[in-house]
């Protein structure tokens, strides 16, 4: 075999910037596993915990004594099983909170009136359901006040909870909501009706996951509602829960959110 002898100088040479070459990818190698390190360290839960509880969260669930679990629903559009849920809420004595979209409300009135004379909540989901966070203080005070007026001509009381459309929120939306002393709430349990699962999955959703203090959304005009809440209504009675409009969940006094959005005395 052919060997490339060179002068005991440029062996040297040669040597030498083998070292350095060396001793410089050990180097890189230790900043890339010292920066491995530090990203394990932030991304761990306990961490990513602390940096979470530092933001303005919506409540989503609510710590109580006993068993208790609000059902509420989103109008935001169609309005054709209204009247039906009414129904069913009607036939097991449950009363819900319905997130109405003002222009939803504007339209249909007569339904807003119904809901609240048959016991149910209604709430702001705001005007047009608008990109929150997109807005400013002024726009989203502006865009609230009006689904507010809308929602009070229709059934005499004017709301307040609000949830956010699409479910977008920031510290710039929780504060200004809150400014106007309104309650911000989310939802622990995502029914996923919106998707036309069927009536089986939908319950399966919500009763594998309920627990108490939960708050579940529905929509108003998904297909398959009307069929799944009957027998969701029957586990959760089996189950010995209290079913409660959100504003009843809600503790009163002083309270505290934590990082996952519990609301806790």
């Amino acid at each position: 075999m052919f060997k490339l002898k060179l002068p005991r100088p440029a062996r040297n040479r040669f040597a030498r910037i083998f070292i350095t070459l060396s001793r410089k990818k050990l180097a890189a190698a230790g900043c890339a596993l010292a920066a491995a390190a530090i990203f394990a360290a932030v991304s761990h839960p306990a961490v990513v915990g602390a940096s979470a509880s530092e933001r303005m969260l919506p409540v989503y669930s609510v710590e109580r004594d006993g068993k208790t679990v609000s059902l509420t629903f989103d109008a935001a559009w169609g309005n054709e099983d209204t009247d039906l849920l009414i129904g069913i809420l009607g036939r097991y004595g449950v009363r819900a909170t319905f997130f109405v979209v003002g222009a939803w409300a504007e339209r249909y009135p007569q339904s807003v009136k119904a809901l609240s004379d048959s016991g149910h909540e209604v709430m702001n989901h705001s005007d047009d359901h608008a990109h929150f966070t997109k807005l400013s203080p002024g726009e989203i005070t502006a865009n609230i006040s009006e689904a507010n007026r809308k929602i009070a001509e229709a059934c005499g009381a004017s709301p307040t909870l609000f949830r956010a459309p699409y479910g977008e929120y920031d510290d710039n939306v929780i504060k200004t909501v809150a400014s106007m002393g309104m309650t911000t709430v989310q939802w622990d349990v995502d029914s996923l009706d919106w998707k036309g699962i069927s009536a089986e999955e939908i319950t399966k959703r919500v009763t594998g996951k309920v627990s108490p203090g939960s708050i579940v959304l529905f929509h108003n005009a998904a297909e398959h509602t009307p069929e799944a809440l009957p027998g969701i209504i029957e586990f959760l009675i089996r189950e010995g829960y209290a079913i409660l409009p959100v504003s009843e969940l809600l503790l009163d006094g002083t309270h505290t959110i934590d990082h996952a959005g519990r609301m806790r005395k």
